[in-house]
């Protein structure tokens, strides 16, 4: 996750343009090897294997060599063997960024100590992402210090962002949150997860296209058409989602909470809490737009 929040760095120091880190985070999407197809090639794993891997992490919110350990797939060995094969997504995207001349290599070099100084990150190679480090990063992006349920709500960006790099793809810049008590729709798919003392309402808003890319991927079909097949892809992403979050606040802090059905807002304003935020996520393909808010 550190390369997301890396692409957000650049933007906020103005190093490069919106649409210089697209080009390069569209690059960098096919340049990268997920770990399951490294296990495939390595033959550690069978496609039917990695697949099986794929469906389990919609029920339980581990990573894939985890679940590969897990379910006996892989030796812990042949896990951390693939992790070091895999390039650091950092580096890939600044080597994009030099080669194609929009930043040169003393300014990528200065830049990444700065980013590792300001987030406190230790590992220079940066592909063992530690929870503690992206937690942190997680609330200097956010800023939820004075929010009576902070610490629940950096649960769910952090699983947010997990969930779109397990299930859409790597290839994504979230930009920073907006607070947003009102927001204008264009498709916008909103579901309700309460319990006693606590409620959360969360949202995914997208134009058409966007819509159509983004099921896609999350189903790995090839959908040409805004029709039935891509809003219950959205609809089905939301709700995986929630119920994973849902399943880590019942193990983490002993809340039983329920999910209400999704519901769909189209060209409308939908109306939330005085502290709710916007957080775009950018992809090749378009922007994404996530709301919640806590009460």
């Amino acid at each position: 996750m550190y390369t997301q929040f890396f692409g957000n760095f650049l933007l906020s120091r103005g190093v490069i343009t919106a649409e210089q880190l697209i080009e390069a985070i569209h690059e960098e999407s096919k340049a990268h090897m997920k770990l399951g197809t490294l296990a495939i090639h390595a033959g550690y794993m069978t496609a039917s294997e990695a697949e099986n891997i794929l469906i389990m992490q919609t029920h339980e919110d581990k990573r894939f060599g985890e679940l590969a350990i897990q379910g006996g797939y892989m030796t812990k060995e042949q896990v951390d063997q693939l992790v070091k094969m895999q390039k650091p997504d950092y580096l890939l995207l600044g080597q994009i960024l030099i080669d194609k001349g929009y930043l040169t290599m003393n300014e990528f070099e200065n830049l990444i100590v700065d980013y590792q100084s300001e987030n406190e990150i230790y590992d220079l190679d940066m592909v063992d992402e530690k929870k503690e480090t992206v937690t942190e990063m997680l609330r200097n992006y956010c800023n939820f210090d004075n929010h009576p349920d902070a610490e629940k709500a950096i649960d769910y960006l952090y699983l947010l962002f997990n969930n779109l790099v397990r299930f859409i793809g790597e290839d994504f810049t979230a930009l920073n949150p907006i607070p947003c008590p009102e927001y204008p729709t264009n498709y916008c798919i909103c579901q309700k997860t309460h319990g006693e003392n606590f409620s959360v309402t969360s949202a995914i808003d997208i134009d058409m296209n966007a819509a159509i890319a983004f099921a896609s991927r999350y189903v790995h079909e090839e959908f040409d058409d805004f029709d039935e097949y891509v809003k219950a892809s959205l609809e089905d992403f939301l709700n995986l989602h929630n119920g994973l979050y849902n399943v880590n606040l019942s193990n983490d802090f002993s809340l039983e909470l329920s999910l209400d059905p999704p519901v769909v807002h189209h060209c409308d304003v939908l109306t939330l809490s005085k502290g709710a935020y916007l957080f775009p996520v950018v992809y090749p393909f378009g922007t994404v737009n996530f709301l919640f808010s806590f009460s």
